[in-house]
């Protein structure tokens, strides 16, 4: 044998071996996935065992779309020549949930069941393997629970009394700018506040108390809003993705996206027919099914993604606003009385914001207003005396 022929030899073994081990690879990733498809399916039925009515049709649902998948990995094992294993005895925290259900209520573990759904909720985004369609219903699966579970609360308050905790929030605020303002106008003041008292601690003159409280206020606001700019980008970004490809999943499989709408209307409350019904009249226009499926399915508002401008720029006048504050009485003197009058601005707006925090979290106004007070005095006083310590090192 010469050498060109071991060498064509040895490079068709390489080969081979490098096909077998990608086999190999791809075969013990598709049995885990069968394995977790399966263990859905049981928890699905296991759930679907401790309801009723509805409910337990939409969750028998749920675990036949499982089980559909899980037959999508068993015939990519067959189709690899590999053996299918035999389905396993439900593992134990399937069991265990299973058993809450059925002793308890579903509500009491559909928290749980939701969270992992959602931690899936992207299993199968991007994935070669799986089937047209599997990625949406896994995400589909996550929305149907929040559903179920957003629609057991509403039910089990007493009186409706957590349906209106809930709404006077949305009616105080519902697109949480407000809620952003107040945050941000308490980050200002409190890192502000800290950093004029370390200079006044350290026996700084008031112009260098000034200009240092300036810098802060600079520093700080045009920090939070390129920090706020990225994020809402990235964050819209994110969200036109999602609804891109919400947009191709209704072109490549609209009887899927409609099944998937009927499930969710389902699972608020309507009937099969009437969920049948809506859903299909929703589907025959391409513009209004993809807004409706952003709404439902992907829980997005495509009128309202967020502008990273407004967000930036809401951030850099929120922060400033609460910097300022400790920054006034030494533009307007210097020494003691400016110190005193900083002290006096910066406890009256702790104690104010505070309280406006305590409000918008239906919590008790003035004992907020008090914590906010003591947790910022403490860190200003903090600041002061290690200000002090280092100012009087240095004499």
């Amino acid at each position: 044998m010469n050498t060109e022929t071991r060498q064509t030899d040895t490079h068709d073994t390489e080969t081979h071996q490098r096909n077998a081990r990608t086999i190999r690879q791809a075969a013990a990733r598709f049995r885990d996935l069968l394995g977790s498809e399966r263990q859905s399916a049981a928890l699905y039925r296991g759930l679907a065992a401790g309801a009723t009515g509805e409910r337990q049709q939409i969750f028998l649902e749920l675990a036949s779309v499982e089980e559909r998948h899980a037959a999508h990995w068993a015939d990519k094992l067959t189709a690899l020549g590999e053996h299918v294993p035999e389905p396993r005895r439900p593992g134990p925290r399937t069991r265990l949930l299973s058993f809450l259900a059925r002793r308890f209520s579903v509500d009491a573990v559909l928290p749980f069941v939701e969270r992992a759904e959602h931690a899936d909720a992207g299993l199968y985004e991007g994935d070669p393997d799986a089937a047209p369609g599997m990625a949406v219903d896994e995400r589909s699966h996550a929305r149907v629970l929040t559903r179920l579970r957003d629609q057991a609360q509403g039910d089990t308050d007493e009186g409706g009394r957590g349906i209106a905790r809930r709404e006077r929030w949305h009616r105080g605020d519902r697109s949480g700018a407000l809620r952003a303002a107040v945050f941000g106008v308490n980050d200002g003041l409190v890192s502000n506040t800290s950093l004029v008292m370390g200079f006044a601690g350290s026996g700084a003159a008031g112009t260098t108390i000034l200009f240092a409280g300036i810098a802060g206020l600079l520093a700080g606001a045009f920090s939070m809003a390129a920090g706020e700019y990225i994020s809402m980008r990235s964050q819209r970004e994110a969200y036109e993705r999602e609804i891109a490809l919400e947009a191709e999943e209704l072109r490549d499989d609209p009887e899927a996206e409609a099944e998937e709408l009927a499930l969710i209307y389902r699972a608020k409350g309507l009937g099969v027919d009437e969920a049948q019904r809506v859903a299909t009249t929703i589907m025959k226009d391409h513009d209004t099914a993809l807004d409706t499926m952003a709404r439902e399915e992907l829980g997005l508002d495509p009128d309202e993604l967020g502008s990273p401008w407004s967000a930036a720029f809401s951030s850099l006048i929120a922060f400033a606003l609460g910097a300022v504050v400790v920054v006034l009485p030494y533009l307007f003197g210097s020494g003691t009385a400016a110190l005193v009058a900083t002290v006096v601005l910066a406890a009256t707006a702790l104690f104010t914001v505070g309280s406006a925090l305590g409000m918008l979290n239906g919590r008790a106004v003035l004992r907020s207003g008090a914590r906010q007070l003591l947790v910022g005095s403490g860190a200003a006083l903090a600041v002061y005396f290690i200000g002090h310590a280092v100012g009087t090192g240095q004499v």
